[in-house]
């Protein structure tokens, strides 16, 4: 029996809710965080960027309130990350890999949940961002480092992309799930190319007189 579109799409959104976790958990734990510390970087890492998206659109209540499968998710990422790198090194190329992945799908769902409650295509690009994004910026704070949005990283650019694709292909003939495949594979594919080839953006440098 296959799944539905949607139910694809959620499948997806909880797998890029434990790649976050992961990420925020190995943050934390590179700041010798105890196990408390690193379940509530997972956390934010893995719903900030949805919960500022829902306050936002003031849609209420906040996703992973209506449906706690996210926190189950978090907390067995969390925990057994704490438990892996307890024993091993993680896997860092992996994780950038599955990272990226989550990014994109990330944007997506941003872009869909924004699409459904009506708002202007460029509040639309603004969420897939947002959700894509916030969260890791909030866990690099929380770890006292320079987040990743803010470097010259291809990462909130990609999350940006995504979400104008997003907008555009609505406008086509493509299906709602081919729309979300192609935008993932573009969020995706940017995101793994900066990496694997160094690409950055320029930085603006000002030189004292």
């Amino acid at each position: 029996m296959s799944l539905a579109p949607d139910a694809v799409l959620y499948v997806l959104d909880l797998f890029g809710t434990a790649v976050f976790a992961i990420s925020g958990a190995l943050a934390a734990g590179r700041r010798r965080m105890d196990w408390f510390g690193v379940l509530v970087i997972a956390a934010v890492t893995a719903v900030g960027g949805g919960t500022v998206r829902d306050l936002l659109l003031d849609r209420h209540p906040v996703f992973w309130i209506q449906d706690l499968r996210y926190l189950g998710v978090i907390a067995g990422a969390g925990g057994l990350t704490f438990l892996y790198t307890s024993f091993f090194r993680p896997p860092r190329q992996a994780l950038e890999v599955a990272d990226a992945f989550g990014l994109a799908v990330f944007s997506v769902v941003g872009a869909k949940v924004a699409m459904g409650v009506g708002v202007p295509p460029i509040v639309v690009v603004m969420m897939a961002a947002t959700t894509a994004t916030v969260g890791g910026m909030i866990r690099d704070v929380l770890c006292d480092g320079t987040p990743l949005i803010l470097r010259r990283e291809i990462y909130a650019t990609a999350a940006l992309g995504g979400g104008t694709l997003y907008v555009l292909l609505q406008g086509t003939a493509v299906p709602d799930p081919g729309v979300a495949a192609l935008t993932i594979a573009a969020v995706f594919t940017l995101r793994v190319a900066a990496l694997t080839w160094s690409v950055h953006l320029p930085s603006f440098r000002v030189e004292d007189a």
